[in-house]
């Protein structure tokens, strides 16, 4: 409850205006530290966290492992008192920004699907890492494909039992589709007002049409808020309760939608950059991103299979 209240007035303030023009590095690893962790991960991990020295990044998705997340093939051994990593991981946000990842990975070699993952916490600056920007049809490269090809980790690194992987992955994910997203609403707020504002200065406003697409944007805004409410208050928060399946779905689509009504609200203007050095305005940036809501973190097809 205190990390969504935190969210939600970050998200009121100017600085998240401008800092969520790009996908925010992934914090929900403090949330499963305190709720999977050892006594000592806790006591080295958390207080960086805390202070902002430390950013993490989320190592999940795989080439053939995007929303189908049991088929992950990454895999370690250990050596000694060390987990040895092999594999890909992909569209990882603030990869090269960040000095810990927390990867999922396959750590019994015999399993198949969900069985024999585990959760480890890895050094990002190291050998046997490499890390390739992807850039976006935004221009931006804040993920990025991630090689591990040897890279080591203490064993005392592991989050969990070996094998748990999969039960401490989907308590992060309830973390990120739980409490985070009163946070994310509040950006979205902030858009949406930033559209409304430029449909009363162009006159777009004047189109019933448009007018209708601007209540219902802000219903929908109210619909996500009741229900990521509903969600905080299950006892059972660790879990992935079926709301949040249905708010990434709902959210993911209502934000494809924003995009598209920014731009007819713009008219001609959203198919003009303003000069040099030609970038893209803050609506601009989201009618291009939010091309990629309902793919990412799990896509609007497995959303519907997951419900």
């Amino acid at each position: 409850m205190e990390y969504a209240l935190l969210n939600e007035e970050i998200g009121r303030s100017m600085w998240a205006q401008l800092v969520f023009n790009c996908q925010a590095p992934d914090a929900g690893n403090g949330e499963i530290l305190h709720l999977f962790g050892t006594e000592e991960q806790k006591q080295r991990f958390l207080p960086p966290i805390v202070a902002g020295e430390a950013i993490w990044c989320q190592g999940y998705s795989e080439p053939n492992a995007g929303s189908d997340l049991a088929n992950v093939q990454t895999r370690a051994h250990l050596d000694g008192n060390e987990w040895v990593l092999h594999g890909q991981k992909v569209w990882t946000s603030w990869a090269q920004w960040a000095d810990w990842c927390f990867v999922v990975c396959r750590t019994d070699p015999a399993s198949q699907r969900h069985k024999g993952l585990s959760y480890l916490l890895v050094p990002m600056r190291q050998p046997g890492i490499e890390i390739r920007p992807i850039v976006q049809i935004t221009g931006d490269s804040e993920f990025s494909e991630v090689f591990f090809d040897g890279a080591r980790t203490a064993a005392s690194n592991l989050v969990g039992a070996p094998g748990d992987g999969w039960k401490v992955a989907m308590g992060t994910l309830a973390f990120e589709r739980g409490a985070s997203t009163l946070g994310q609403q509040l950006q979205f707020q902030n858009e949406l007002q930033q559209i409304i504002d430029v449909a009363k200065r162009n006159g777009a406003a004047s189109d019933p049409a448009i007018r209708q697409r601007l209540a219902h944007a802000w219903m929908g805004l109210q619909i996500q808020r009741y229900n990521a409410l509903r969600t905080l208050s299950r006892p059972e928060r660790a879990e992935l309760p079926r709301e949040a399946m249905i708010t990434k779905l709902f959210w993911a689509s209502w934000h494809r939608d924003l995009g598209k009504l920014a731009m007819d609200v713009l008219g001609m203007d959203a198919e003009i950059a303003a000069g040099a050095p030609y970038e893209l305005t803050r609506l601009q940036r989201l009618f291009l991103f939010t091309r990629s809501d309902t793919i990412y973190a799990g896509s609007n097809e497995i959303q519907r299979n997951l419900i």
